[in-house]
């Protein structure tokens, strides 16, 4: 009798622990029926759905849909609101592990000089190298571009053999300047023209989206947050120090470095084919530590569900504020980040 009923509160325990999963599944399944359907031309959820099911299974239970808009679901939202679930979930968890391995809550995936290494990659392509490799020469300068310099920072970060993380930061920002004053100069001393398509990548945005980009960065994403998952107890005693970690047998050293290496990898893939899209990995660590707390066994997964609900609200808002044309969604995103960063600042003091 004691065993029973010693283990009925533990069950309890896990079923309420699964609850912010379970409702931030349904909450990202549901924003990606009701956003695909969203826009300058609506289509309703059942319509979608019915769109959805003669593509999957060719099994419409109903009419054929018209051909206008199964063709605005298919081929242009429903992609876009696909690349919009891969690109936050993925900044979400990047943004967990590099604020756990440099214990710097403020840390984020663009903390290498990414982001203006993929931009200066895209003003490269834009203005010297056109259409060369085909529709993947943008993503694949930025990919490129972005590579360089996480390994420019990581180089300069180097100490005695060892990965400096307080070095690592402070090369990052100095190769982010540095990065984006020869992407400012290419701009200025290139065709004028050619600006605004460079913004993209400044600003960020999911209207590449395409179905045959998506795979490429829905890779990246997976096998890096399976990666980072595999770390989760080493990202949890790396919160706590240094010297906490390595008296609990944590190479601090070997695990830092390859949680920067898969960082950098997943954020250049997300950058190469989105821009640099600002406070996702940012904001999403931290509203989900109210959730579901500080363990990442836990936070890992609820940041990427979250980051990907909330790219996708963004990206929607980016869409429709000012139809018929797109606002960057970085603009969009900073004034939710800005907000919620001040909403958690004041609780914090309350």
């Amino acid at each position: 009798m004691d065993t029973l009923s010693g283990g009925r509160p533990a069950m309890r325990t896990r079923r309420g622990a699964l609850i912010p999963f379970t409702l931030l599944g349904l909450v990202l399944a549901g924003s990606i029926m009701v956003a695909t359907g969203l826009g300058p031309v609506p289509v309703s959820p059942g319509m979608t759905v019915r769109i959805l099911l003669h593509h999957l299974s060719g099994d419409l239970t109903g009419a054929v849909p018209a051909d206008a808009q199964d063709a605005i679901v298919w081929m242009i939202r429903l992609p876009r609101v696909l690349l919009g679930v891969v690109v936050g979930a993925a900044l979400a968890v990047v943004g967990v592990a590099l604020q756990a391995a440099t214990a710097n809550r403020l840390a984020d995936p663009h903390l290498l000089g990414v982001s203006s290494g993929a931009t200066l990659g895209a003003v490269t392509a834009t203005l010297w190298l056109g259409a060369m490799f085909g529709p993947l020469t943008l993503p694949a300068m930025a990919f490129a571009g972005a590579l360089a310099a996480m390994a420019l920072a990581v180089t300069l970060a180097m100490r005695a053999g060892r990965l400096d993380s307080q070095r690592l930061l402070l090369s990052g920002i100095s190769v982010s300047f540095v990065m984006m004053a020869l992407a400012n100069l290419l701009l200025y001393l290139g065709d004028q023209r050619a600006a605004s398509s460079v913004l993209f990548w400044m600003l960020g945005g999911l209207g590449l989206a395409r179905w045959d980009l998506l795979g490429a960065p829905a890779a990246f994403a997976a096998g890096g947050m399976v990666l980072l998952a595999a770390r989760r107890r080493e990202l949890d005693a790396l919160m706590s120090g240094d010297v906490a970690a390595a008296t609990l047998g944590v190479d601090v050293a070997r695990v830092r470095r390859e949680v920067f290496v898969v960082s950098s990898l997943v954020t250049a893939a997300m950058v190469a084919v989105s821009g640099a899209i600002g406070f996702v990995g940012l904001v999403a660590p931290h509203v989900c530590r109210r959730l579901v707390g500080a363990g990442h066994a836990r936070l890992l997964p609820a940041s990427a569900l979250f980051g990907a609900v909330l790219l996708v609200w963004s990206d929607v808002a980016a869409r429709m504020l000012a139809a018929p044309d797109d606002l960057p969604i970085s603009v969009v995103t900073s004034l939710f980040g800005g907000a919620c960063l001040v909403w958690l600042i004041r609780g914090e003091r309350a």
